[in-house]
C-alpha cells in the first residue's frame, strides 16, 4: 500500500507540474538612479546637497493588514537612491504626523522588538530567488538577513553603514551598502531586483514600494527593478577578524585561567562565491544549552550557538541533513574497561581544529556550498586500582567532516538540490556518508507546487549499514484555501547521526492538510488562520499500525492586535509505540487521547505584554493525563530596559515508559512526572552599540515510579515483582549569564561574560523546595569570567590607510 500511494503522489506531482504554464503578470516598478561624485554623510539627516536631485521611490502600497491599499499621504514614504564607485546609498524620509509616537525600542544588533523600521531588499541577479535585506529601526539598530524562497536567514551578517533620526516630519534613515557586501554579475550595466519596505508599529502596518500580494507565499517574487548602475568595479572582498580571549574558571575549589587567540578569514573568490574560514576557533562564550531530564528513546537536540556555524547557513540547512553540533560534539566512543579499571577523565567535547566553507550562487541560479571541518584526537584517562597503572585510550580520532550542496533554482520559485555529507575518522573508528536529492517545483503562477526527496545513508562500522528516506507530495500554496497531500517513509537502517540528526525510523506516514486564511481584514479580525490535519502512521518492518491522528488548529488576530487560538487533537484507535521498548520488532500499546489547548498573547505594543498556553491530554485510561502550561510576562520599563519572565510547569500522570531489560524481558514502568522551568531575561541597552544582558534559567524535573510491568508480545503489560530497581530521580539545571557587549566598530565587538552554573541528578524524588535547593547548591558550582575581543579588518580599508601614509611621507 505504501509503495502504491507514494508512486501515485509522485505521478500526480509530475502531472501537475507538466501542465501548461501561464504568465503571472506581476507588475514590477522601475527606478533609474544616477551616480554621484560626492557621498552623503551617513547620519540620518537628509541635508546633503547630493540628495536634492536624486531619483525618488514613493507611492508605497500596504502589505498588511489591508493588502493592496495605497499608503496615505500623511504617512507617505520617499526614498532617494544614488550610487558611486564604492557603494549604493539610500536616503529615506518616513512621514508621520505624530513623531512622538514613533516606536523606537533599543535592542542589540539584529534585534527588532517594538520598533518602526525601514528596509531594502536587493537582488543583484534579478532572478526573484534570493535577496539581501538591510533594515534600520527608528532607534538606529541594524538588522540584516538573506531572503530566499525558503524564508529569511537572519544569521547572515554584513558590514554596512546607517544612521536614523526622528525629525519634525517623522523620521529619516540614511544607508550606505558597499559593493563588497552585495552579489551581482560582472557587467558594465547592472539591473537589480529591489523592494523597499517600511513598518509602522503603532498600527502594525507594513508597506512596500512594489506591491506584494499576500495571496502568494513568497516575498521575493514581488520585487521591482533598480536600473542605472553602470561601469562599477567591485573591490576585493577580503577581510580578517582576529580574536583574543581570556578565561578564569573556578570549580570545586580549583581556579584555572587561559588565554586564546585565533582568526576568521572571509574572501570573495569571485562575484558569486565566498570563502569563510575559522582558525583555532574559540566558542567559550556561546550561550548555554537548555538541558532537560530526557526519558525518551532519543537524544535531545540542541540549537547551534556558535557564530561560525550560524552565519550563512541557508544552503547547508537544505534537506535537514547537516546538524552542525556534531562537529566538535561528544566523542564517538566510551572506553572499554575491566572490573579493576575506572575512567578518571573523559572529554565532554571534541576540540575543533579548523573549519571552512565556500558558498554562493551563480547568475544562472546554481547555488554551491562546501563545508569542511577537522576535529582533534581526544583521549580518556583510565586508572587500574589493582595495579596502580594509568593509561590513555582514544575516544575520538582525528576526524574530517564535509558537506557538499548543489541547489539549482529556476522558473522564479522552483529548485532541485543535491546534498552529500561525509564523516571520515582516522583508524578503525566508524565512518559515514549520506546523499539526498530534493525537488520543489512550482507552476508559473506560483499557486501549486510539488515537492519531494530521496535520501540514502551509509554507515561503515564492521560492515556497511544502508538506509533510505523518501518523501513526495503536492501542495496548493496560494489563495484563501490551501491544501497539501504527502507521503514519506524512513527505513529501519536510516542513520545520519554522525553529521546529521535523525530519530524515528522504520515507519511510513501519509498526511492530508487543509488550511484557510483571510486575505483582507474583517470587521472583527485582522487575521484568521484555520487548518485541519489527518496523519496515518505504520511500521514498515514488520508491518503494524502505529497511529491515526486528527488535528485542528486555529489562530486569530483581532483589531486590538491580540493574538489567540487553540485546537484539538484526537487519536481514536490508540497508538502502538514502536520506539519506547528500545527493541526491534516490539511495541508498547498506548491508549488513545483527546488533546485540547488554548493560547493567548496580548498586544505587543503595550509596556506590559503577557501570554499563556494551557494544553490538556485526556487518555482513554483511568487516571492518565498530561498537562502542559506556559506563562510569559514581558515588561518594557523604557525603550532601553525590559524584563522577560517565563514559567513552564508540566505534569504527566500515570504515563508508561521504558524501565530496563533483562535477557528475557522488557520492563515498563508507570510513573508520575512533574517539571518546572523558570527563565528570566533582562536587558539594558545603552545605545545601538552597547548592551548589558542577564539570562537566568532553572529547570527542575522529578519522576516517581509507581508500578513495574513486563511487556507482552502484543504490546500489553503484565504486573511483575521481578524488577525492583530504584528509578526515582530528580534533575536540576541552573544557569546564569551576565553579558556586556560593545560593538565599538563595524564588525568589531568586545564581550565581557560572567557565568554561574551547576546541575545535579538525585536518585530520589518529591523533595520539597528547600531541600531541593539545598542539595542543588551543595554541588560544585562553575564560576567563569571571560573577556573576548574581535576586530574586523577590511583589506580595502587597510590598503587605503597604507596609501595615505605613503602620500604623507
Amino acid at each position: 500500500m505504501k509503495t502504491k500511494l507514494l508512486f501515485t503522489l509522485l505521478l500526480f506531482s509530475c502531472f501537475m507540474y507538466s501542465q501548461k504554464k501561464e504568465d503571472d503578470h506581476i507588475v514590477r516598478k522601475k527606478i533609474l538612479i544616477t551616480k554621484t561624485s560626492s557621498s552623503p554623510k551617513i547620519d540620518g539627516i537628509l541635508d546633503d546637497a547630493v540628495w536634492q536631485n536624486a531619483p525618488i521611490a514613493t507611492n508605497f502600497i500596504e502589505r498588511n493588514p489591508n493588502n493592496g491599499k495605497p499608503q496615505a499621504d500623511s504617512i507617505k514614504t520617499e526614498v532617494r537612491i544614488l550610487y558611486d564607485d564604492t557603494g549604493i546609498y539610500f536616503g529615506a524620509q518616513m512621514y508621520d504626523p505624530t513623531p512622538n509616537k514613533i516606536a523606537k525600542e533599543l535592542t542589540e544588533r539584529d534585534g527588532i522588538n517594538n520598533d518602526d523600521f525601514f528596509g531594502v531588499a536587493l537582488n543583484g541577479y534579478n532572478d526573484k530567488q534570493q535577496s539581501l535585506e538591510f533594515v534600520v529601526t527608528a532607534a538606529g539598530v541594524q538588522f540584516d538577513a538573506k531572503l530566499t524562497t525558503d524564508g529569511e536567514d537572519d544569521t547572515w551578517n554584513s558590514i554596512w553603514y546607517s544612521g536614523a533620526k526622528i525629525n519634525e516630519k517623522g523620521w529619516a534613515v540614511e544607508i550606505k551598502i558597499p559593493y563588497s557586501e552585495l552579489r551581482f554579475p560582472k557587467s558594465n550595466v547592472q539591473e537589480w531586483g529591489m523592494n523597499i519596505f517600511r513598518r509602522i508599529q503603532r498600527i502594525k502596518a507594513s508597506y512596500d514600494w512594489n506591491f506584494v500580494d499576500n495571496a502568494k507565499n513568497s516575498y521575493t517574487l514581488f520585487d521591482g527593478v533598480l536600473q542605472g548602475i553602470e561601469n562599477i568595479n567591485p573591490p576585493t572582498r577580503l577581510s580578517f577578524t582576529p580574536y583574543f580571549s581570556t578565561y578564569v574558571n573556578s570549580f570545586d575549589g580549583k581556579t584555572t585561567s587561559s588565554f586564546n587567540g585565533g582568526m576568521d578569514v572571509k574572501y570573495g573568490i569571485n562575484d558569486a562565491f565566498t570563502f569563510d574560514m575559522t582558525l583555532i576557533p574559540d566558542f567559550g562564550q556561546a550561550n548555554f544549552d537548555n538541558s532537560i531530564l530526557n526519558l525518551t528513546p532519543f537524544e535531545q537536540q540542541f540549537s547551534e550557538q556558535r557564530t561560525f556555524f550560524t552565519e550563512g547557513t541557508e544552503l547547508f540547512s537544505k534537506g535537514g541533513m547537516f546538524y552542525s553540533r556534531r562537529v566538535g560534539g561528544e566523542p564517538s566512543r566510551y572506553p572499554v574497561t575491566n572490573d579493576n579499571e575506572e575512567v578518571t577523565e573523559y572529554p565532554a567535547k571534541v576540540k575543533l581544529f579548523n573549519a571552512f566553507k565556500i558558498s554562493g550562487r551563480t547568475k544562472k541560479g546554481l547555488g554551491i556550498g562546501f563545508f569542511n571541518g577537522v576535529t582533534q584526537k581526544m583521549e580518556a584517562s583510565i586508572f587500574n586500582h589493582e595495579t596502580g597503572e594509568a593509561r590513555k585510550e582514544v575516544v575520538e580520532p582525528w576526524t574530517n567532516y564535509n558537506v557538499l550542496v548543489f541547489d539549482q533554482r529556476f522558473n522564479g520559485n522552483s529548485s532541485v538540490s543535491l546534498i552529500n555529507t561525509n564523516v571520515t575518522r582516522d583508524g578503525n573508528f566508524r565512518d559515514a556518508n549520506a546523499t539526498g536529492l530534493l525537488w520543489d517545483l512550482n507552476n508559473k503562477k506560483n499557486t501549486y507546487k510539488t515537492f519531494g526527496s530521496v535520501k540514502g545513508s551509509w554507515v561503515m562500522d564492521e560492515g556497511t549499514k544502508f538506509g533510505t528516506k523518501a518523501e513526495t507530495g503536492l501542495e496548493k500554496i496560494a489563495g484563501k484555501h490551501r491544501f497539501s497531500l504527502n507521503g514519506n517513509l524512513t527505513t529501519k537502517d536510516w542513520d545520519i547521526n554522525d553529521v546529521g540528526f535523525s530519530t524515528k525510523t522504520n515507519f511510513a506516514n501519509y498526511n492530508a492538510w487543509y488550511g484557510y486564511r483571510i486575505l483582507q481584514p474583517t470587521k472583527t479580525f485582522n487575521n484568521i488562520y484555520l487548518n485541519f490535519n489527518l496523519n496515518y502512521y505504520h511500521r514498515l518492518e514488520p508491518f503494524i499500525f502505529q497511529n491515526f491522528i486528527f488535528n485542528h488548529n486555529n489562530s486569530f488576530t483581532d483589531k486590538s492586535f491580540r493574538n489567540f487560538g487553540g485546537g484539538i487533537e484526537y487519536t481514536p484507535f490508540g497508538q502502538n509505540d514502536i520506539y519506547e521498548p528500545r527493541t526491534f520488532g516490539r511495541h508498547l500499546k498506548v491508549p488513545g487521547y483527546f488533546d485540547s489547548w488554548v493560547w493567548f498573547e496580548s498586544d505587543s505594543r503595550k509596556k506590559l505584554q503577557y501570554n499563556f498556553t494551557i494544553d490538556y491530554y485526556a487518555f482513554d485510561e483511568k487516571g492518565r493525563n498530561q498537562v502542559f502550561t506556559n506563562l510569559g510576562l514581558r515588561y518594557r520599563f523604557s525603550d532601553r530596559f525590559n524584563v522577560n519572565w517565563s514559567f513552564n510547569p508540566s505534569f504527566s500522570n500515570n504515563e508508561t515508559g521504558f524501565a530496563g531489560k533483562s535477557d528475557t524481558d522488557i520492563f515498563i514502568g508507570r510513573r508520575q512526572r512533574n517539571t518546572y522551568e523558570n527563565a528570566l531575561t533582562s536587558k539594558y541597552t545603552f545605545n545601538e552599540k552597547t548592551a548589558l544582558t542577564l539570562t537566568f534559567r532553572h529547570y527542575f524535573s522529578d519522576v516517581t515510579y509507581k508500578q513495574f510491568y513486563t511487556l507482552n508480545q502484543d504490546g500489553g503489560l503484565a504486573e511483575t515483582d521481578l524488577f525492583n530497581k530504584n528509578l526515582n530521580g530528580t534533575y536540576n539545571a541552573w544557569n546564569v549569564d551576565l553579558r556586556f557587549s560593545w560593538w565599538f566598530a563595524p564588525g568589531s565587538q568586545l564581550t565581557l561574560l560572567y557565568r554561574n552554573a551547576t546541575s545535579n541528578y538525585l536518585e530520589m524524588s518529591r523533595l520539597n523546595v528547600t531541600k531541593n535547593y539545598d542539595m542543588l547548591f551543595s554541588e560544585p558550582t562553575v564560576n567563569n569570567f571571560s573577556l573576548k575581543l574581535t576586530y574586523f579588518l577590511d583589506y580595502n580599508r587597510v590598503k587605503s590607510w597604507t596609501k595615505k601614509k605613503n602620500i604623507k611621507s
